[in-house]
């Protein structure tokens, strides 16, 4: 009943019209820390969020945040939400924004639920998401063999036989990433590399790796766990297994940017341009995390960049913002 009431008492400061300092979108390991990092400095702040843990509740173990040798995702999300919540700081779940209005030098923001929250500054910290292949076995062996972060996941198949999906840059650098932990390394993509050269260079000195280009992966094989693949051969057309103790598919990220691409500068991958203090081109607007166009779609990092965005909003309202 304590906690009925308490979550209440901060599901009302929502509906209570007021000037937040910041409004922090998104609850992951960016928005959370942008978060508790705010609040530290002594800003209003309330974050809103669908979910709680972003893609942390994707990964099945993380062994390279500092602190913690081994720890469960959703364990670690756990973690962080204890750290918000020892601060008091609001949190409006199973809500999203449906609009978001520059009024200069405020923002509006239209939610869900018919409310509405006027705010100094925004932390966009809406992540993204690996994309899919969308084959059969896909979502049945995701974190069963099947992983999307050979940074977060290549030591898990030490000695073991992996297969990389894609045909890019990111595709290219998994396969360099792999060669201290697999015995065996096979690239599998529908066409041909989009990869830059130079990197593509370092894999001609790699003996252990096999590429199949123009096949298009038909099926993720497994019972109980990934153990292979089907693919088509496109110059064939006859279709192949291959045997297989992990794949690694590397075909890119998708940001979760729609709520702001009309107020913000985007790159070609839709992914939030921000300088060095995670604010947008627009001023009073940040953005921090995967959702953002640095390259290293990690934890830390988009932790890290949710405190580097809080200190620079907390510079920013002390020293640029002119309002009420």
């Amino acid at each position: 009943m304590f906690s009925f009431s308490v979550e209440k008492t901060k599901d009302s400061i929502f509906k209570t019209p007021k000037l937040w300092d910041l409004i922090v979108v998104g609850g992951g390991p960016a928005g959370l820390n942008g978060a508790l990092y705010a609040k530290r400095k002594g800003l209003d702040v309330g974050i809103i969020s669908k979910e709680i843990g972003g893609q942390l509740h994707n990964t099945s173990t993380v062994d390279n945040y500092i602190g913690f040798k081994w720890i469960e995702g959703k364990d670690l999300s756990n973690q962080f939400l204890d750290h918000v919540n020892s601060l008091d700081i609001p949190i409006l779940k199973n809500v999203s924004i449906n609009k978001i209005n520059h009024l200069n030098p405020h923002f509006e923001c239209l939610l869900s639920d018919g409310n509405v929250l006027l705010t100094k500054t925004l932390l966009i910290a809406t992540g993204g998401a690996p994309r899919k292949l969308m084959v059969p076995g896909e979502i049945e062996f995701s974190n069963k063999g099947v992983s999307y972060c050979t940074t977060c996941d290549a030591p898990f198949f030490k000695d073991k036989h992996v297969i990389v999906a894609g045909g890019g840059n990111s595709a290219a650098e998994a396969v360099i990433d792999l060669v201290p932990w697999a015995k065996k390394i096979t690239v599998v993509h529908r066409s041909q590399w989009r990869a830059d050269q130079i990197l593509l260079d370092k894999h001609k000195d790699i003996e252990k790796l096999d590429v199949h280009l123009d096949s298009q992966i038909l099926s993720i094989d497994g019972e109980g766990k990934m153990m292979g693949l089907t693919y088509l051969d496109k110059k064939t057309n006859l279709t192949h297994k291959i045997e297989a103790d992990g794949l690694f598919i590397e075909i890119g990220n998708i940001p979760n940017s729609n709520i702001v691409k009309d107020l913000v500068e985007l790159n070609l991958s839709n992914e939030i341009i921000v300088d060095q203090n995670q604010m947008t081109s627009l001023k009073g607007l940040f953005a921090a995390g995967d959702v953002t166009h640095q390259p290293y779609k990690q934890i830390i990092i988009s932790a890290a960049e949710g405190a580097k965005a809080a200190l620079a909003i907390t510079q920013y309202l002390n020293h640029t913002y002119k309002g009420e």
